[in-house]
């Protein structure tokens, strides 16, 4: 696909390896501000491995990626929070890893979006596996990049946690932002793309 806004991430001709056995190859993609694109298919098919290259945390064995809108923000699909940690440490760790730590307000305006504003000294430990994920989550909107790699994103989310993300997604791509994402499960957001690894081809 083809679009008319300014790149912020490309992968050219991209063929990756694992273990001697190649995983996928030939696949490029062009994503725009305000797009998203889903990476579909079969488990094994690369997936997670594209999406990892894309974020700059291995090489291709084939081709190139170019962010010319920066880093991208990666989000893989365990959350790697630390259990002993509270809830506003955990989340100020979060953002430390990957640009500036916010402040006291952006914290607290982070938390109380994903329903722990109340919660801050909470240990970790003690959170659902949904909330877990929504605090892992929430570290995406207190940084600078403006493309967001997701790996399976909508995993332990119930539906108010779905429409929570979803409403997050849009938020962003509206500001210019853009998503890839992986996910087993049905994906509703507006303008969607979606790219079929295995299948070949260029998105």
């Amino acid at each position: 696909m083809s679009f008319e806004s300014p790149v912020l991430l490309r992968g050219s001709d991209l063929a990756c390896r694992r273990g001697g056995r190649r995983v996928f190859a030939g696949v490029s993609l062009h994503l725009g501000a305000g797009e998203a694109l889903w990476l579909r298919g079969p488990n094994g098919c690369g997936k997670t491995s594209l999406l990892r290259l894309l974020a700059g945390l291995s090489r291709p064995s084939e081709g190139r990626v170019d962010a010319p809108a920066g880093p991208p923000a990666y989000l893989g699909h365990a959350n790697a929070l630390k259990d002993e940690l509270s809830v506003a440490e955990a989340l100020r760790f979060l953002c430390s890893l990957h640009g500036p730590r916010p402040d006291d307000r952006q914290l607290a305006a982070a938390l109380d979006a994903i329903g722990l504003g109340r919660r801050l000294a909470f240990p970790v430990r003690k959170l659902s596996q949904g909330q877990r994920r929504k605090l892992a989550l929430a570290r995406l909107g207190l940084g600078p990049a403006r493309v967001w790699l997701l790996d399976e994103p909508y995993d332990a989310l119930d539906q108010d946690g779905v429409a929570w993300l979803d409403e997050r997604l849009q938020a962003h791509r509206a500001a210019g932002g853009a998503v890839v994402l992986t996910s087993h499960q049905a994906v509703a957001l507006a303008g969607l793309h979606s790219l079929e690894l295995g299948a070949g081809g260029t998105a």
